[in-house]
Formats: C-alpha cells, structure tokens, sequence
C-alpha cells in the first residue's frame, strides 16, 4: 500500500546477493574451487639417481677381466713348461745345485698337498683345487682393483696348474700326482706354481692390510659411503613430515 513502511531488517533481494566469484563460494566460470596444493615427497627413480662412484664402468671391468686372464695364462704356461723341463732334466733323481746347496733342483712326485700334506688324500686335493677355482670366479664378479686382478689370476693359474697334474700325470683321474722341483734347503720341495700362489697370498694380505677391498674401494670410503646413506634415509621422513604439516596449513 502507498506509504507503507518497510521492515529494515528485511535485506533487498537485489542486494542481498553478493557478486559472482566475490565471495569464495562460487568462480566466474561457475566451476568448484580449486584443492589446496599439498606438498608431494619426489621419489628418484633409477633415472635420477646419480652413477655410483664406486663401482667400476663397464669399459674398466673388462681391462681388469683381461688382466686377469692374462696373468693367469702367464702363470700357468710358466708352471706347465717349467715342470716339463724337469722332467726331461732331472729324470735320473739325481739333485742338482741351483743356489748353493739352499735352494737346489729335485725331481719328485707328490701326491698331495705343499709340504707333502694329504698324501693319502690326494682326491680331498683335487677337490679343494676345484672349490679354490669356483672361488675365484665368484669373488672375480665384483672386481674393480688392478691389483686384485694380478692376485687373482696368480691364483687362478696357478690352481690350474697343480689340477692338470691331477688329472694327466699317473695315475690321473683326479688322483695325478703334482709334479715338484724346487727344493728349498730340504725343509719342502715345490714348483712354480707354488711361487704364484705365495706371492698372490703375500699381496692379498697387503692389500687387505691397505683395507682395498676386491672392487677397489678402500674400507674407509665404504663405511663413509654408508654413513651418508644412512643419514639420508634418516633426514628423509623429517622433509616429509614438515612438508605434510605445510600442506595441512595451507588447506
């Protein structure tokens, strides 16, 4: 009716209503608003992490495997062709000077292992040879140390050598007898095969003693390495928790 008043606590419809996308509630585009952001912890993949220092490349390995090899032919062509020179010298047994009466050359056949041990078990020493070959090749799968190759291929073509005497001299079959030469002042007699052996097993303990392991590493750089892992993994879940606890502010 004219002249009559209106409540002022009844809002106007017209301007009651706030504006599109003033009030939070609603966008221009009429499309809900947008989650809040939370903090994602990046996982690396195995594309992002970074090569490992410690590990030997690929084009190093193989000079290594070759050095190897190539140590270990050296040595067991030398033990074969030296034994085979004593027997065809020293047939008749009888003991020829070489230095003196301390070192001299005699010619025997030894059924067992250095210092004639095992004689009667001369099978338990072709199977100790066999292990000590299986051996070398396992801890060859991980090598990175050029002085590790040398160890290892004196080994390995050493155990080679006294093994063919295994198997080619009588009676063979495993149960061949080594062919010795070297007779150190009568306290043993050995071959040469016996000098590789010594001298791998005189740098292996130098090298253990250096702390270089079979990869080149020294222990040092390992346990160091490990500490930093460790720490990583330890620091890890404290960024990802102070990252959960800011996305949850900004929600």
């Amino acid at each position: 009716m004219p002249g009559e008043a209106r409540s002022p606590l009844t809002p106007d419809p017209a301007t009651s209503t706030p504006p599109r996308g003033v009030d939070g509630a609603s966008s221009p585009d009429d499309q809900p608003a947008a989650a809040p952001e939370r903090a994602t912890r990046h996982t690396p993949s195995d594309a992002d992490a970074a090569p490992n220092p410690g590990r030997p490349s690929p084009q190093k390995r193989r000079r290594l495997f070759a050095l190897l090899a190539l140590v270990a032919v050296m040595a067991y062509v030398t033990d074969q062709v030296t034994k085979a020179i004593a027997l065809s010298a020293l047939a008749d047994g009888q003991p020829r000077p070489f230095i003196g009466d301390v070192i001299r050359f005699k010619l025997i056949f030894n059924p067992g292992a250095a210092l004639s041990l095992g004689a009667g078990n001369t099978w338990i020493m072709t199977a100790i040879a066999v292990g000590v070959l299986v051996a070398i090749i396992f801890v060859a799968k991980g090598l990175g140390s050029r002085a590790w190759a040398i160890a290892l291929g004196l080994l390995l073509g050493a155990a080679l050598g006294n093994l063919t005497d295994r198997f080619v001299r009588p009676p063979g079959g495993g149960q061949g007898h080594v062919v010795d030469f070297l007779d150190y002042n009568r306290w043993f007699i050995g071959n040469v095969a016996d000098i590789w052996i010594v001298g791998a097993a005189a740098l292996i303990v130098l090298l253990a003693l250096l702390g270089i392991g079979v990869d080149g590493r020294r222990d040092r750089d390992v346990r160091a390495a490990a500490a930093a892992d460790a720490e990583t993994h330890a620091e890890a879940p404290a960024e990802t928790d102070s990252a959960s606890r800011a996305g949850g502010d900004r929600a």
